[in-house]
C-alpha cells in the first residue's frame, strides 16, 4: 500500500511507501496497522532510505503561512514549481536505477496526486491470476458502509486500488483551479512529463516495464468515471504521446543516417569478407529497428486507449486538450501522422459545440496549412471539410471566427484554386462587420488576395510614374466598393485594411493627383462614381490617421495611443495638413457644383494642424480656401454642404491660433451678406398686400436663404444681426394665418430655437433681472409656438415642433446658468400636465399608430423607393421615441408616462426594442421602486382594457390572444432584472405587491370568499415568482394569506390564477404540501411535513436505521451532533434574517404580519431536525447576500 497527503494540505510532508520486499510479496502495509512506534519507524526508514539518498538535491524550501516548508514528494516538487525540471527528473530515474518499484510508486503517487485526489492507492503483484478474475476485479464501486469509492485497475506487474472519498469535489482539482499558481502547475506538470521521456530515452525508456506501467496507469485513470482522475491522465497520456512522438522522431533521423552509413561503408569494402566496421553499423541498424518498433508500440497503446476514448469526452478541456495535441503530432511528424486516418478526427471535431474544441481544430489546422510541403497531402480533408471552414468566419464565438478566417488565408496562399470565387467574395464583405479583429483578419484576406494582387493585364497610367502601383491599387480598391454596394461603410472598410495597407491608403499626394488630372494629359479619367468613391476614400483615411481609433461601432471605446503610435499620428495630421492646405482649395474648385463631393472635402479640414498655416508662410492658401468655401455656400442649399461649411468656419475660427483674425473678418463679410439677402427677401415678402407669395420661385430663394443662416447659426452666434425678431414674426404670422409653405416654416423654427440657446448661453452671472425676465417670455412664447405647431397640418411641422420641443424641455430643466440660482429660479421651465399629455398622444400617433399599406403591383424600382421611404420613416420614428424618452429619463416628465411606451415593448421589438429597454434600464437606475410601480402599472391598464374587451358573462379565457400578449410581456419585464436577484429583490417584491392588491381590489362577500374580479392578473405577476429569493417568497406567500380566507373553495377554472400564483411562490419550497386537499380546501404550508415530524418525536426516536446505517453508527452519531449544533444556528440566522428582510422590505412586513410570520417560521424550525439541516445552506446563502446588500 502507498498512502499520501491530500494536495491541499500543504504543510505536511511525508509520505509512506511500500519496500520492494513487501510489494513483492503481495502484502500491504497501512499506518493504522502498526502497532508501536518502532515499527513504523522502522517500516518509514525502509520507505525513505532509498528516497532519501536520491533526492536530497531535490528538496525545496519555500515559506508557507510563515513556516519552511521542505517538499520531498514530485507533486510538492513539481507544484512549487522548481525551476530546474531536469534535476528533478535525474533523482527520480536515479531512484529508478536502484529500486524501480519505489520509484514508480512515487510516479504513480504523483499522478494520482495531481488529480486532487484525497485518498490512497494500494498495489499488489499481477501474479498468476486468471484472466476472467483479472476482469472482475477491474472495477469502479461504492462502498455504501464506509463512504469509500474505490477504482481497482491493472497497471502492469501490478493491480492498483485507488480509494478516495466519495464527496471528492470534482469541480475542484489542480489543473482547473484558477490563479497564476495553479497554472505554473500545469506548465511544470506537461514539463516534467517531456523531461522524463527526453531524460529515460537513452536507457530506461526501453526496459519493456517503465512505459507499460505508465501506459496501464494513464489508460485506467482515463476510463474513470470521476472527472478529475479523467481530465488528469488523459493530459499526461497526450503530452506523454507527444514526448514519445519527438523520440520516435529522432530515431527515424538515427536509423536513417546509420543505414546511410551502412550503406556507404558495404560499397567502400566491397570484396572484403568481413569487416568489424560494418557489422557495428549493422548492429546499431538493427538496435534503431527494435527501439522504433517499440516506440511505435507505445504510440499505438496511449492512442488507441486513451485518445480514441477521449477526443469525444463529455468535458470540452478533454476533447480540446486531444485536438491540440494530435494537431501538434501531425505537425511534428506528418510522415507518421498526415493521413485521413487522423485528420478526420480533427475534421469532426469542427463541429463540436464548445468553442474552445472548434479552436483547437482550427488552430491545428493552421500549423499544417503554413507549410506548403505539407498542403499536398491535405487535398481529401480539404475537398472534404472546405465547406465547413468557410463558414467559420459566421461562428457566434468571435475568436473561432478570427482563426476560421486566418486559416482561410493560409489556404488561400498555399493552396491553389481551392477557395471559388463564390467563396471568396462571401469572406470579403466580412471587412464590415463591427467586431474588429475579424475585420482586420478580413481585411488581410482582401489585400492579399485582392489588392496587392500584380495582374499583368493592367495598364499603367501614363505619366503616373512613382504612383503606378498605388494607382492600380487604389482602383481595385474603388471597384470593390462600388461593388460591394454598402457604399455608407466606407470608414469600416478603411478601418479594416489599415493594418494591411497602411502605406498605400497615406497615399493621398496619388489620390488627389487621380482626382486633379485631366482627359486630355492622361487619356483616361475616373468616372462619377469612382471620383465620389474616392473622395469618400480620402476622408475616410485621413479620419483614420488623425483620430487613430476605430470608427463608432466597432470597439467599445477609443483605445489609448502608445508613445510610438502618437508619434505616427502627428506625424500623419502634419503630412496631411501641408498636402491639403495646398491641394483642398483646387479640388474645391474643380467639384464646386457637387453637393456630395463638396461635403465630404469640406470634412477635411477640421483635422489639420492649423499652427502649419502661420509656420510655414501659407496665408495664402488659407485666402484660396476661403475664397472656395464662400463661394460654395453661394451656390448650395444643401443641408450636408451648408453644415460642413459652418464647421469648416468654427475650426478656423479658433481664438488660440494666429489665422483667427483673417478667418473672423472673413466670416463676417458672408454672414453680411447672407443676412443682407435674407433681409432683403422678409422687407419683399412683408410689403406686398397679402402678405403672401405664391411664386414658386421667390419661395425656394426664401428657402434657401433661410437654411443657409439657420445653418450658420447652429455653430456661431449670430445675435447681433438681430435674427429673432425676423423668424420669429414669420412663426406668429404662421399660427395666425397658417399660409406660410413649409420650406419656411422649417428653417424659420430652426433659427429661432437656436436665437434662444445662444442668449441662454449667453447669460452672465449677474445678469439684470430685466434681461432675465425678458428672456423667461421669450422661452416660454417660443414653447406655446412650438406646442401650436403640434398640430399643424404639415407632418414634417409636427414632427419639427416635437423634436424642439423635446431638447428644448430638456435643456430648460438641466441650464445651470453658470450656477446662478437666481437666473436658474427664473427660466426654469418644467412641463405642466396638459402638454406632458400632449407630448405622449404625439407619440402614440405618429410612432407607435400603424399606417395601413395599400397593396399595388410595384415594379422593382418602385418597391425599391418604397423600401426606402419605409426606411427613413422609421428611423424619423425612432428619433422621435428616443427624444421623448429622454424627457422620461431625465425626469422633465412623469415616469408613469412610460407605462403607454411599454405596452408596446413586446409588439414593436424590433423596430424600437432597443429604445424601450434602454429607457427601462436608465429609469430602474433612478429609482428603482418607482420603475417597479411603472412596469405593473403598464400591466394593470393592459388588463383592464382585456376585461373590458371581454363578455361579463364569459369565464376567463386564458387562450386569447389580448391575455397571452400580456403574459409575454410580462415575461420579457422579468428578464430585464437578469440574474442578480440581490440586485432587483426591492422591485420584484414591490411588483408582487402591487399585483396581489390590484388582484383582490374590489373583492366583496363574506370573509372574502367571493371571487375577486381581478384575480386573473395573479397568473400574470406569476412571472415574475423566478426572481424572488426564497425567503422574499415567503414573504410574499404572506402577504398573499392576508386576502385569503382559510378554508377557501378553490372549485372551477375562476380560481386557477390564485392556484398558479401560489405555486410559482412555493417552488422548490421544502414545506411545500399539495394544492388542494382531498375535501378541496387549502392545506396550511407544512402541515404534512410538520406532523410527520410530531409523529417521530413522539414516539421518542427518529426512524429504525438500516443494516447499513448500523454499521456506520459512530459517523451517524457524530453527525447528528453536527445537525444539533446547526439547528441552534439555524434559529438565530433566521431571527436576523427576518430582521435584515424587515428592514429592506418594510412594504411587506407589517407589525402585526411580521410577528406571525416569523413565530410560525421559528416554530417550524424547531419542529424538524431536517428542515433545519437544510434551511441552514438557504439561510447562509440569504446572510451572505443580504451582508453585501448592506454594505
Amino acid at each position: 500500500m502507498y498512502g499520501f497527503r491530500s494536495p491541499r494540505r500543504e504543510n505536511a510532508v511525508r509520505d509512506e511507501t511500500v519496500p520492494e520486499s513487501a510489494v513483492q510479496n503481495g502484502s500491504c502495509v497501512r499506518n493504522g496497522n502498526l502497532k508501536t512506534p518502532r515499527e513504523k519507524r522502522k517500516v518509514r526508514e525502509q520507505c525513505e532510505n532509498v528516497r532519501r539518498s536520491s533526492s536530497s538535491s531535490r528538496r525545496v524550501s519555500q515559506l508557507q503561512n510563515g513556516e519552511v516548508v521542505e517538499a520531498v514528494t514530485l507533486f510538492e516538487v513539481v507544484s512549487m514549481g522548481k525551476r530546474a525540471m531536469q534535476s528533478v527528473v535525474d533523482d527520480w530515474v536515479e531512484a529508478y536505477k536502484q529500486d524501480r518499484n519505489v520509484a514508480l510508486l512515487d510516479l504513480i503517487n504523483f499522478f494520482i496526486q495531481c488529480s486532487g485526489c484525497q485518498g490512497m492507492v494500494t498495489a499488489e503483484m499481477f501474479q498468476s491470476l486468471q484472466k476472467k478474475d483479472v476482469m472482475q476485479k477491474m472495477t469502479e464501486t461504492f462502498d455504501e458502509e464506509t463512504g469509500l469509492q474505490y477504482k481497482k485497475f491493472v497497471a502492469y506487474p501490478w493491480i492498483l486500488t485507488v480509494t478516495w472519498p466519495v464527496d471528492m469535489d470534482n469541480e475542484d482539482y489542480p489543473l482547473i483551479r484558477t490563479g497564476p499558481y495553479w497554472k505554473k502547475f500545469k506548465a511544470n506538470f506537461c514539463e516534467f512529463i517531456a523531461v522524463l521521456v527526453q531524460q529515460c530515452q537513452c536507457s530506461i525508456l526501453y526496459d519493456s516495464y517503465l512505459m507499460d506501467t505508465i501506459i496501464s496507469l494513464l489508460t485506467g485513470l482515463a476510463d474513470s468515471m470521476v472527472r478529475a482522475f479523467r481530465h488528469t491522465s488523459t493530459l499526461a497520456a497526450m503530452k506523454l504521446l507527444t514526448a514519445v512522438v519527438s523520440v520516435h522522431l529522432n530515431l527515424d533521423v538515427n536509423k536513417h543516417n546509420a543505414q546511410r552509413l551502412y550503406e556507404v561503408e558495404k560499397k567502400r569494402i566491397s570484396g572484403k569478407r568481413t569487416n568489424y566496421r560494418l557489422d557495428q553499423l549493422e548492429r546499431k541498424r538493427k538496435e534503431y529497428e527494435h527501439k522504433l518498433l517499440e516506440m511505435q508500440n507505445m504510440m499505438n497503446a496511449i492512442f488507441k486507449g486513451t485518445f480514441l476514448n477521449r477526443y469525444r469526452d463529455v468535458i470540452p478541456e478533454i476533447r480540446a486538450t486531444c485536438i491540440e495535441e494530435i494537431g501538434s503530432w501531425i505537425k511534428t511528424y506528418p510522415d507518421a501522422f498526415l493521413n485521413d486516418s487522423y485528420l478526420k478526427y480533427i475534421g469532426w471535431m469542427l463541429y463540436d459545440k464548445q468553442a474552445e474544441v472548434r479552436l483547437k481544430c482550427l488552430l491545428g489546422l493552421q500549423g499544417i496549412y503554413s507549410r506548403k510541403e505539407l498542403v499536398s497531402r491535405m487535398d481529401l480533408f480539404t475537398s472534404r471539410f472546405k465547406d465547413r471552414i468557410v463558414s467559420m468566419p459566421l461562428d457566434k464565438d468571435h475568436e473561432v471566427a478570427v482563426q476560421a478566417m486566418k486559416l482561410l488565408m493560409l489556404m488561400s496562399q498555399n493552396c491553389e484554386d481551392v477557395l471559388s470565387a463564390e467563396d471568396c467574395e462571401t469572406l470579403y464583405q466580412f471587412v464590415y462587420t463591427t467586431h474588429r479583429p475579424l475585420a482586420v483578419a478580413a481585411g488581410e484576406f482582401l489585400y492579399k488576395r485582392l489588392l496587392s494582387h500584380e495582374g499583368g493585364e493592367e495598364v499603367q497610367p501614363k505619366g503616373g510614374g512613382k504612383f503606378g502601383a498605388s494607382t492600380d491599387q487604389l482602383k481595385r480598391l474603388i471597384h470593390f466598393f462600388l461593388e460591394s454596394e454598402l457604399h455608407k461603410h466606407v470608414a469600416y472598410l478603411i478601418d479594416s485594411l489599415w493594418d494591411w495597407a497602411g502605406k498605400f491608403l497615406k497615399d493621398w499626394e496619388c489620390m488627389t493627383t487621380l482626382l486633379l488630372k485631366n482627359a486630355e494629359e492622361d487619356g483616361e479619367e475616373l468616372s462619377d462614381a469612382h471620383e465620389s468613391a474616392l473622395i469618400e476614400i480620402i476622408l475616410a483615411t485621413v479620419r483614420e490617421a488623425a483620430e487613430g481609433h476605430p470608427p463608432v461601432g466597432r470597439g467599445a471605446a477609443k483605445k489609448i495611443l502608445s508613445v510610438k503610435e502618437k508619434k505616427i499620428q502627428l506625424e500623419d495630421c502634419t503630412k496631411i495638413t501641408e498636402h491639403f492646405i495646398v491641394v483642398l482649395p483646387q479640388l474645391l474648385a474643380k467639384y464646386s457644383t457637387d453637393a456630395q463631393k463638396v461635403a465630404n472635402l469640406l470634412q477635411i479640414p477640421q483635422y489639420y494642424d492649423l499652427d502649419v498655416y502661420s509656420t510655414g508662410h501659407l496665408e495664402k492658401h488659407l485666402d484660396a480656401l476661403l475664397r472656395e468655401v464662400k463661394d460654395i455656400v453661394t451656390k448650395h442649399s444643401d443641408i450636408s454642404v451648408l453644415e460642413a461649411s459652418s464647421r469648416t468656419y468654427y475650426v478656423l475660427c479658433s481664438e488660440e491660433i494666429a489665422i483667427y483674425s483673417q478667418v473672423d473678418h472673413a466670416r463676417t463679410q458672408l454672414i453680411d451678406e447672407l443676412m443682407g439677402q435674407l433681409n432683403q427677401l422678409l422687407d419683399d415678402f412683408w410689403q406686398r398686400e397679402e402678405g403672401f407669395c405664391t411664386d414658386a420661385r421667390e419661395i425656394s430663394r426664401m428657402h434657401s436663404a433661410l437654411r443657409r443662416v439657420a445653418a450658420f447659426h447652429n455653430a456661431h452666434d449670430l445675435t447681433k444681426w438681430n435674427l429673432y425678431d425676423k423668424t420669429l414674426r414669420l412663426l406668429v404670422f404662421e399660427m395666425e394665418h397658417g399660409s406660410l409653405p413649409v420650406l419656411m416654416i422649417l428653417p424659420s423654427l430652426q433659427c429661432t430655437y437656436f436665437s434662444l440657446l445662444w442668449q441662454l448661453a449667453a447669460v452672465s452671472e449677474n445678469p439684470p433681472k430685466e434681461t432675465l425676465f425678458a428672456l423667461g417670455r421669450e422661452l416660454r412664447r417660443f414653447s406655446q409656438i412650438c406646442m401650436c405647431f403640434l398640430h399643424h397640418k404639415e407632418k414634417d411641422v409636427r414632427e419639427k415642433a416635437f423634436m424642439i420641443l423635446c431638447d428644448w424641455l430638456l435643456i430648460l430643466s438641466h441650464q445651470d446658468s453658470n450656477n446662478n440660482e437666481e437666473a436658474v429660479g427664473l427660466l426654469d421651465y418644467l412641463p405642466s400636465t396638459s402638454l406632458q399629455e400632449k407630448l405622449l398622444l404625439f407619440i402614440q400617433e405618429h410612432v407607435f399608430m400603424e399606417e395601413e399599406e395599400e397593396s399595388k403591383d410595384l415594379t422593382e424600382e418602385e418597391e425599391r423607393k418604397n423600401e426606402s421611404c419605409k426606411l427613413d420613416d422609421l428611423h424619423k420614428k425612432r428619433s422621435l421615441l428616443a427624444a421623448y424618452c429622454k424627457l422620461i429619463v431625465y425626469n422633465v416628465v412623469e415616469m408613469t408616462a412610460a407605462a403607454e411606451i411599454y405596452k408596446h415593448y413586446v409588439k414593436t421589438y424590433n423596430d424600437f426594442g432597443d429604445i424601450i429597454k434602454e429607457t427601462l434600464s436608465r429609469t430602474r437606475h433612478n429609482n428603482k421602486i418607482q420603475s417597479a410601480k411603472t412596469l405593473i402599472l403598464c400591466l394593470q391598464q393592459l388588463f383592464q382594457r382585456h376585461v373590458e374587451s371581454q363578455d361579463s358573462s364569459s369565464s376567463v379565457d386564458f387562450s386569447s390572444a389580448s391575455f397571452t400578449n400580456m403574459k409575454e410581456l410580462a415575461r420579457r419585464f422579468s428578464l430585464t432584472f437578469g440574474w442578480d436577484q440581490v440586485k432587483s429583490r426591492e422591485s420584484v417584491a414591490m411588483i408582487h405587491k402591487e399585483g396581489i392588491e390590484f388582484a383582490f381590489q374590489g373583492a366583496t362577500g363574506v370573509d372574502g370568499k367571493c371571487l375577486p374580479p381581478n384575480l386573473t392578473f395573479l397568473a400574470i405577476i406569476g412571472e415574475f415568482s423566478n426572481k424572488l429569493l426564497k425567503p422574499d417568497k415567503r414573504l410574499v406567500y404572506a402577504y398573499l394569506q392576508r386576502y385569503i380566507a382559510e378554508p377557501l373553495p378553490c372549485r372551477g377554472d375562476e380560481w386557477q390564477p390564485l392556484i398558479w400564483y401560489r405555486n410559482s411562490l412555493l417552488a422548490n419550497e421544502d414545506e411545500e404540501s399539495s394544492v388542494l386537499g382531498s375535501s378541496g380546501e387549502w392545506s396550511p404550508v407544512g402541515a404534512s411535513k410538520v406532523s410527520s415530524f410530531k409523529r417521530k418525536l413522539s414516539n421518542g426516536s427518529l426512524p429504525e436505521a438500516s443494516q447499513t446505517e448500523a454499521a456506520s453508527k459512530a459517523p451517524d452519531l457524530q453527525r447528528a451532533s453536527q445537525l444539533a449544533s446547526a439547528a441552534g444556528k439555524s434559529r438565530k440566522r433566521l431571527k436576523s434574517r427576518e430582521m435584515h428582510l424587515q428592514e429592506h422590505l418594510p412594504f411587506l412586513c407589517p407589525g402585526g404580519l411580521r410577528r406571525r410570520y416569523c413565530k410560525d417560521e421559528i416554530k417550524t424550525e424547531e419542529v424538524s431536525e431536517e428542515g433545519q439541516a437544510e434551511d441552514v445552506i438557504e439561510d447562509v446563502d440569504v446572510d451572505v447576500v443580504g451582508a453585501d446588500q448592506e454594505n
